[in-house]
């Protein structure tokens, strides 16, 4: 019977580790690809002409729609910075969904808004009640919409749509704070090849602990709390560079709903945002996909590097965990949504490459994780597995996922240079070796969580973020 037991832990143990070198070595192989992109990006940017974008009267005119929700200590602030962005034409269009606070009231005072008898076209569907649409009398570019709320972010994207008038919509979050030129290079892809690309995504990095000053990000530090830290170099290794990679790949399934630029013609074309699906912005992507294809379309859906969106993460376990749960079942959703596409050659590499990939490594991979690691530890601990097995087991499944993410911050801080103090890296490579020994096994076990909400149709609630806040850039001292 031991026999029989030694056997069967051998072969799934090792089964398991296998799993481990693909899924690192397809890690690696993203990270790399996305690492040639980084520095030829760097080295065009003294020629990218983002000048001459901004003079001419050429480049497309966008609409920046930010749903808002009980935003009122940070939503005044946060219209201000979207007006202030470096960009010849665009509007903003803020969302009221069914605020509780004084969200209306300071944005009514603060740009001095009046009642207009305007008509939001039906484009996509809107399940709230719009209520009153207002402008600003000080001449801003600012259309604020009033709606009751659904509990469904997409539903207030939707309005937007609807609300917008430019043939490119940018979608932010209100408590999101963007580079100054964060508009013109997100957008310059459009520019560059505007018959083909249809979609655009920024970097969304963590702004914790860093200083922001009227809206716009100050000094740049490594946040106080680790679990924080972590994240940081999961943004940058999985957001940053793993979305660089499968856009060079020509295989973007996601588009952060905190920060993506699309053609207005095909959000209405695919009925705009579900606002039903929890992970609604990888639910649009897909279904762009699907679209395009079934039209026979040349297309493609970019990331870009450069430009930053910095959002608050999650400082508790409690409501990082809720987030984690939520995008596992979001993505469950999303793949049996695209069932019809997994697999099938009609759909390029999304059909062929990303969707089995998401299925294999992103849905189902936290189950062989966790289960090889108690295996491992299990037969370790009982002496049916060796010594050098345990050691060969945490150097690929540990050791590797470490080693990507000191070569993700090594790129970060050749290409980009976002965290200039020694302290921060170092903080964050330690941040690196936390993540892979403790904070992944627990993530796994969230992930796992959510697939299994999925699977059996629990009710989903959204919950709410506990948010502390950006940090205020010191006031220096009048001279007299």
């Amino acid at each position: 019977m031991r026999d029989v037991v030694q056997g069967a832990i051998d072969a799934f143990s090792w089964f398991v580790l296998a799993y481990f070198l693909v899924l690192n070595t397809l890690y690696l192989v993203l990270v790399l690809t996305a690492a040639g992109d980084v520095f030829r990006h760097i080295r065009r940017r003294p020629f990218a002409g983002d000048e001459d974008m901004f003079a001419s009267p050429l480049t497309p005119p966008v609409s920046v729609v930010m749903p808002a929700h009980d935003e009122e200590p940070v939503i005044v602030e946060a219209v201000h910075a979207m007006l202030a962005l470096r960009y010849p034409e665009f509007e903003v269009v803020v969302i009221d969904d069914g605020s509780t606070d004084r969200t209306f009231a300071v944005m009514a005072e603060a740009f001095d808004l009046v009642e207009v008898p305007k008509v939001v076209p039906d484009l996509v569907p809107v399940e709230g009640e719009l209520l009153s649409v207002h402008l600003s009398r000080q001449g801003h570019p600012l259309t604020v919409v009033r709606k009751t709320s659904t509990g469904s972010k997409a539903d207030a994207n939707n309005a937007g749509i609807n609300a917008s008038r430019y043939p490119l919509v940018c979608m932010v979050d209100a408590d999101a704070v963007l580079d100054e030129d964060a508009l013109l290079t997100v957008v310059k892809p459009f520019v560059d090849d505007p018959l083909r690309v249809v979609a655009t995504g920024g970097s969304v990095r963590a702004v914790n602990d860093s200083t922001v000053h009227r809206g716009r990000i100050g000094d740049v530090r490594m946040p106080k709390r680790w679990l924080a830290r972590i994240q940081v170099v999961e943004y940058l290794r999985s957001f940053l560079l793993g979305r660089s990679g499968w856009s060079r790949l020509q295989g973007l399934l996601i588009i952060s709903g905190a920060f993506g630029v699309f053609r207005r013609d095909l959000l209405v074309a695919v009925g705009g945002y579900d606002a039903h699906a929890i992970g609604e912005d990888a639910d649009l992507v897909a279904r762009m996909h699907r679209h395009l294809r079934h039209e026979g379309r040349d297309y493609r859906i970019e990331f870009v590097s450069e430009p930053v969106c910095w959002t608050e993460v999650p400082e508790t376990r409690a409501v990082l965990g809720r987030q984690r749960r939520r995008w596992s079942r979001g993505l469950a959703e999303v793949l049996w949504g695209q069932r019809r596409m997994m697999g099938n050659p009609r759909y390029g590499r999304i059909g062929t490459v990303v969707l089995p990939y998401y299925l294999l490594f992103e849905l189902i991979g936290p189950f062989l994780e966790l289960a090889g690691v108690i295996t491992v530890a299990l037969g370790f601990s009982f002496g049916l597995l060796d010594v050098e097995f345990a050691l060969l087991f945490l150097a690929v499944a540990l050791g590797y996922g470490f080693l990507l993410s000191v070569v993700s911050l090594a790129i970060e801080e050749l290409g980009y240079r976002r965290y200039p103090r020694a302290r921060d890296m170092a903080i964050a490579t330690l941040g690196a070796l936390v993540e892979n020994v403790g904070f992944r096994q627990v993530h796994a076990w969230w992930r796992i969580q959510g697939t299994w909400q999925f699977l059996r149709g629990a009710e989903h609630s959204w919950g709410t973020m506990t948010r502390t806040g950006f940090a205020a850039e010191a006031k220096e001292p009048e001279k007299v």
